[in-house]
């Protein structure tokens, strides 16, 4: 199915980058399902780092050293410089909709270090490329949070192997190597609920404020982990998970509402839904959008549903809070997708985030249930063993 998907893109997108993804993940999971056909016990090991290599190694590298990659690449990339310049990453009179910065001031991080390298040697400056280290920052918040979450007690290899088959999946391989700006905040709510399940509410509430300086899209989250910590560690725990979630979003995006408050309103809450100058490129044609093309009446109508739709997910956690990881996780995933499909404007590929919330977590806690299990034999075989003493050696 994978390789259906991917050849897929070569045909039908208009997008360059998409078409050299298609491409070579395609023949890589081509060549993943020979591998895992084979008898070989490394067969399925073989098969996924395979798969990896056709749709994340080779794709990310050629459009690294080609150029090719999404716009809103480019985007984080000038966010990055406009902060080293001017203390903030919004223009103040964008000339076109390339030059509208559509994030709050923390995906500038990802773009800093294309700034550094902007006038240094050639070859240095594909260090420079934000999809590096917006995918570094994804892979170091996964591997944060299966150590919070004790993944090491899995069988040997497992946790590895299961973690390469997500990252060569379409769901992340694609976005990594054309994009990768989505993937730091995905990285970030996953630990940010990985701390939480783990009770606890300041390293979960500092996950979050990073996240929630990225986009608005990851506000929703504060309720999710706010509830899943009141559950699990109690409501003073709750309070100052969220304080701290707040406040770091606050300090983080305080200089930019301060030097540009008209820019940041204007491009970070009206043009993503619709109602800024320049229409936004997210048109996929969901609920919300197709509601919005309706005129003001159905851009209000749009908005009322979402508004609902989140009233209703709140409602959820205060009458069933989640009480771990996985439902936490579903629960956040529910309201994510609620959001991308009611709001004004969107695109599919967005519900790829909570797609790969739930499948993150349900992985995530297989180690954890196998480990109690392989207790309870252990304890279970000492406790049988008889008792040996003096001559009944």
């Amino acid at each position: 199915m994978a390789a259906v998907w991917a050849a897929a893109f070569p045909v039908v997108s208009s997008l360059g980058p998409h078409r050299v993804w298609g491409a070579s993940a395609c023949v890589g999971y081509l060549c993943a399902a020979v591998a895992v056909l084979s008898r070989r016990s490394l067969g399925r090991a073989v098969s996924v780092w395979i798969a990896g290599i056709g749709a994340v190694l080779v794709p990310l590298v050629v459009l690294v050293l080609t150029g090719g990659a999404q716009s809103e690449v480019g985007v984080v990339e000038r966010a990055g410089l406009l902060t080293v310049r001017q203390g903030t990453p919004y223009l103040a009179d964008p000339q076109a909709v390339v030059e509208v910065t559509p994030y709050l001031p923390g995906m500038a991080l990802f773009g800093l270090p294309g700034a550094v390298v902007a006038d240094g040697w050639e070859p240095l400056r594909y260090l420079g490329d934000a999809r590096l280290w917006c995918a570094a920052a994804f892979l170091g918040c996964l591997w944060a949070a299966g150590r919070v979450l004790g993944a090491r007690a899995c069988p040997r290899g497992t946790g590895q192997l299961v973690g390469a088959a997500l990252i060569a999946s379409p769901v992340v391989a694609l976005p990594l190597a054309v994009s990768g700006v989505d993937l730091p905040l995905t990285g970030l709510l996953c630990l940010a609920l990985a701390l939480a399940a783990r009770h606890r509410p300041v390293a979960a509430g500092l996950a979050l404020a990073l996240a929630c300086s990225l986009k608005w899209t990851a506000w929703p989250a504060l309720a999710v982990v706010a509830a899943l910590l009141a559950h699990r560690a109690g409501l003073g725990a709750a309070l100052r998970g969220t304080g701290v979630a707040v406040a770091g979003t606050v300090l983080a995006v305080l200089p930019s509402a301060l030097l540009a408050p008209g820019p940041l309103v204007e491009q970070v809450f009206a043009f993503p839904t619709g109602r800024g100058e320049w229409e936004t490129p997210a048109a996929s044609p969901l609920p919300g959008r197709l509601l919005a093309d309706l005129g003001p009446f159905g851009w209000y109508a749009a908005m009322t549903l979402l508004a609902a739709g989140g009233v209703a997910v709140a409602v959820s956690l205060w009458v069933r809070p989640p009480a771990g990881l996985v439902p936490a996780a579903d629960r956040l995933a529910v309201g994510l997708c609620t959001a991308f499909l009611l709001a004004p404007a969107g695109r599919f590929g967005y519900l790829a985030l909570p797609v790969l919330l739930s499948v993150w977590a349900r992985l995530a806690e297989a180690p954890s249930r196998v480990a109690p299990a392989r207790s309870r034999v252990v304890a279970a075989g000492s406790a049988a063993r008889p008792v040996l003493v003096g001559g009944d050696r």
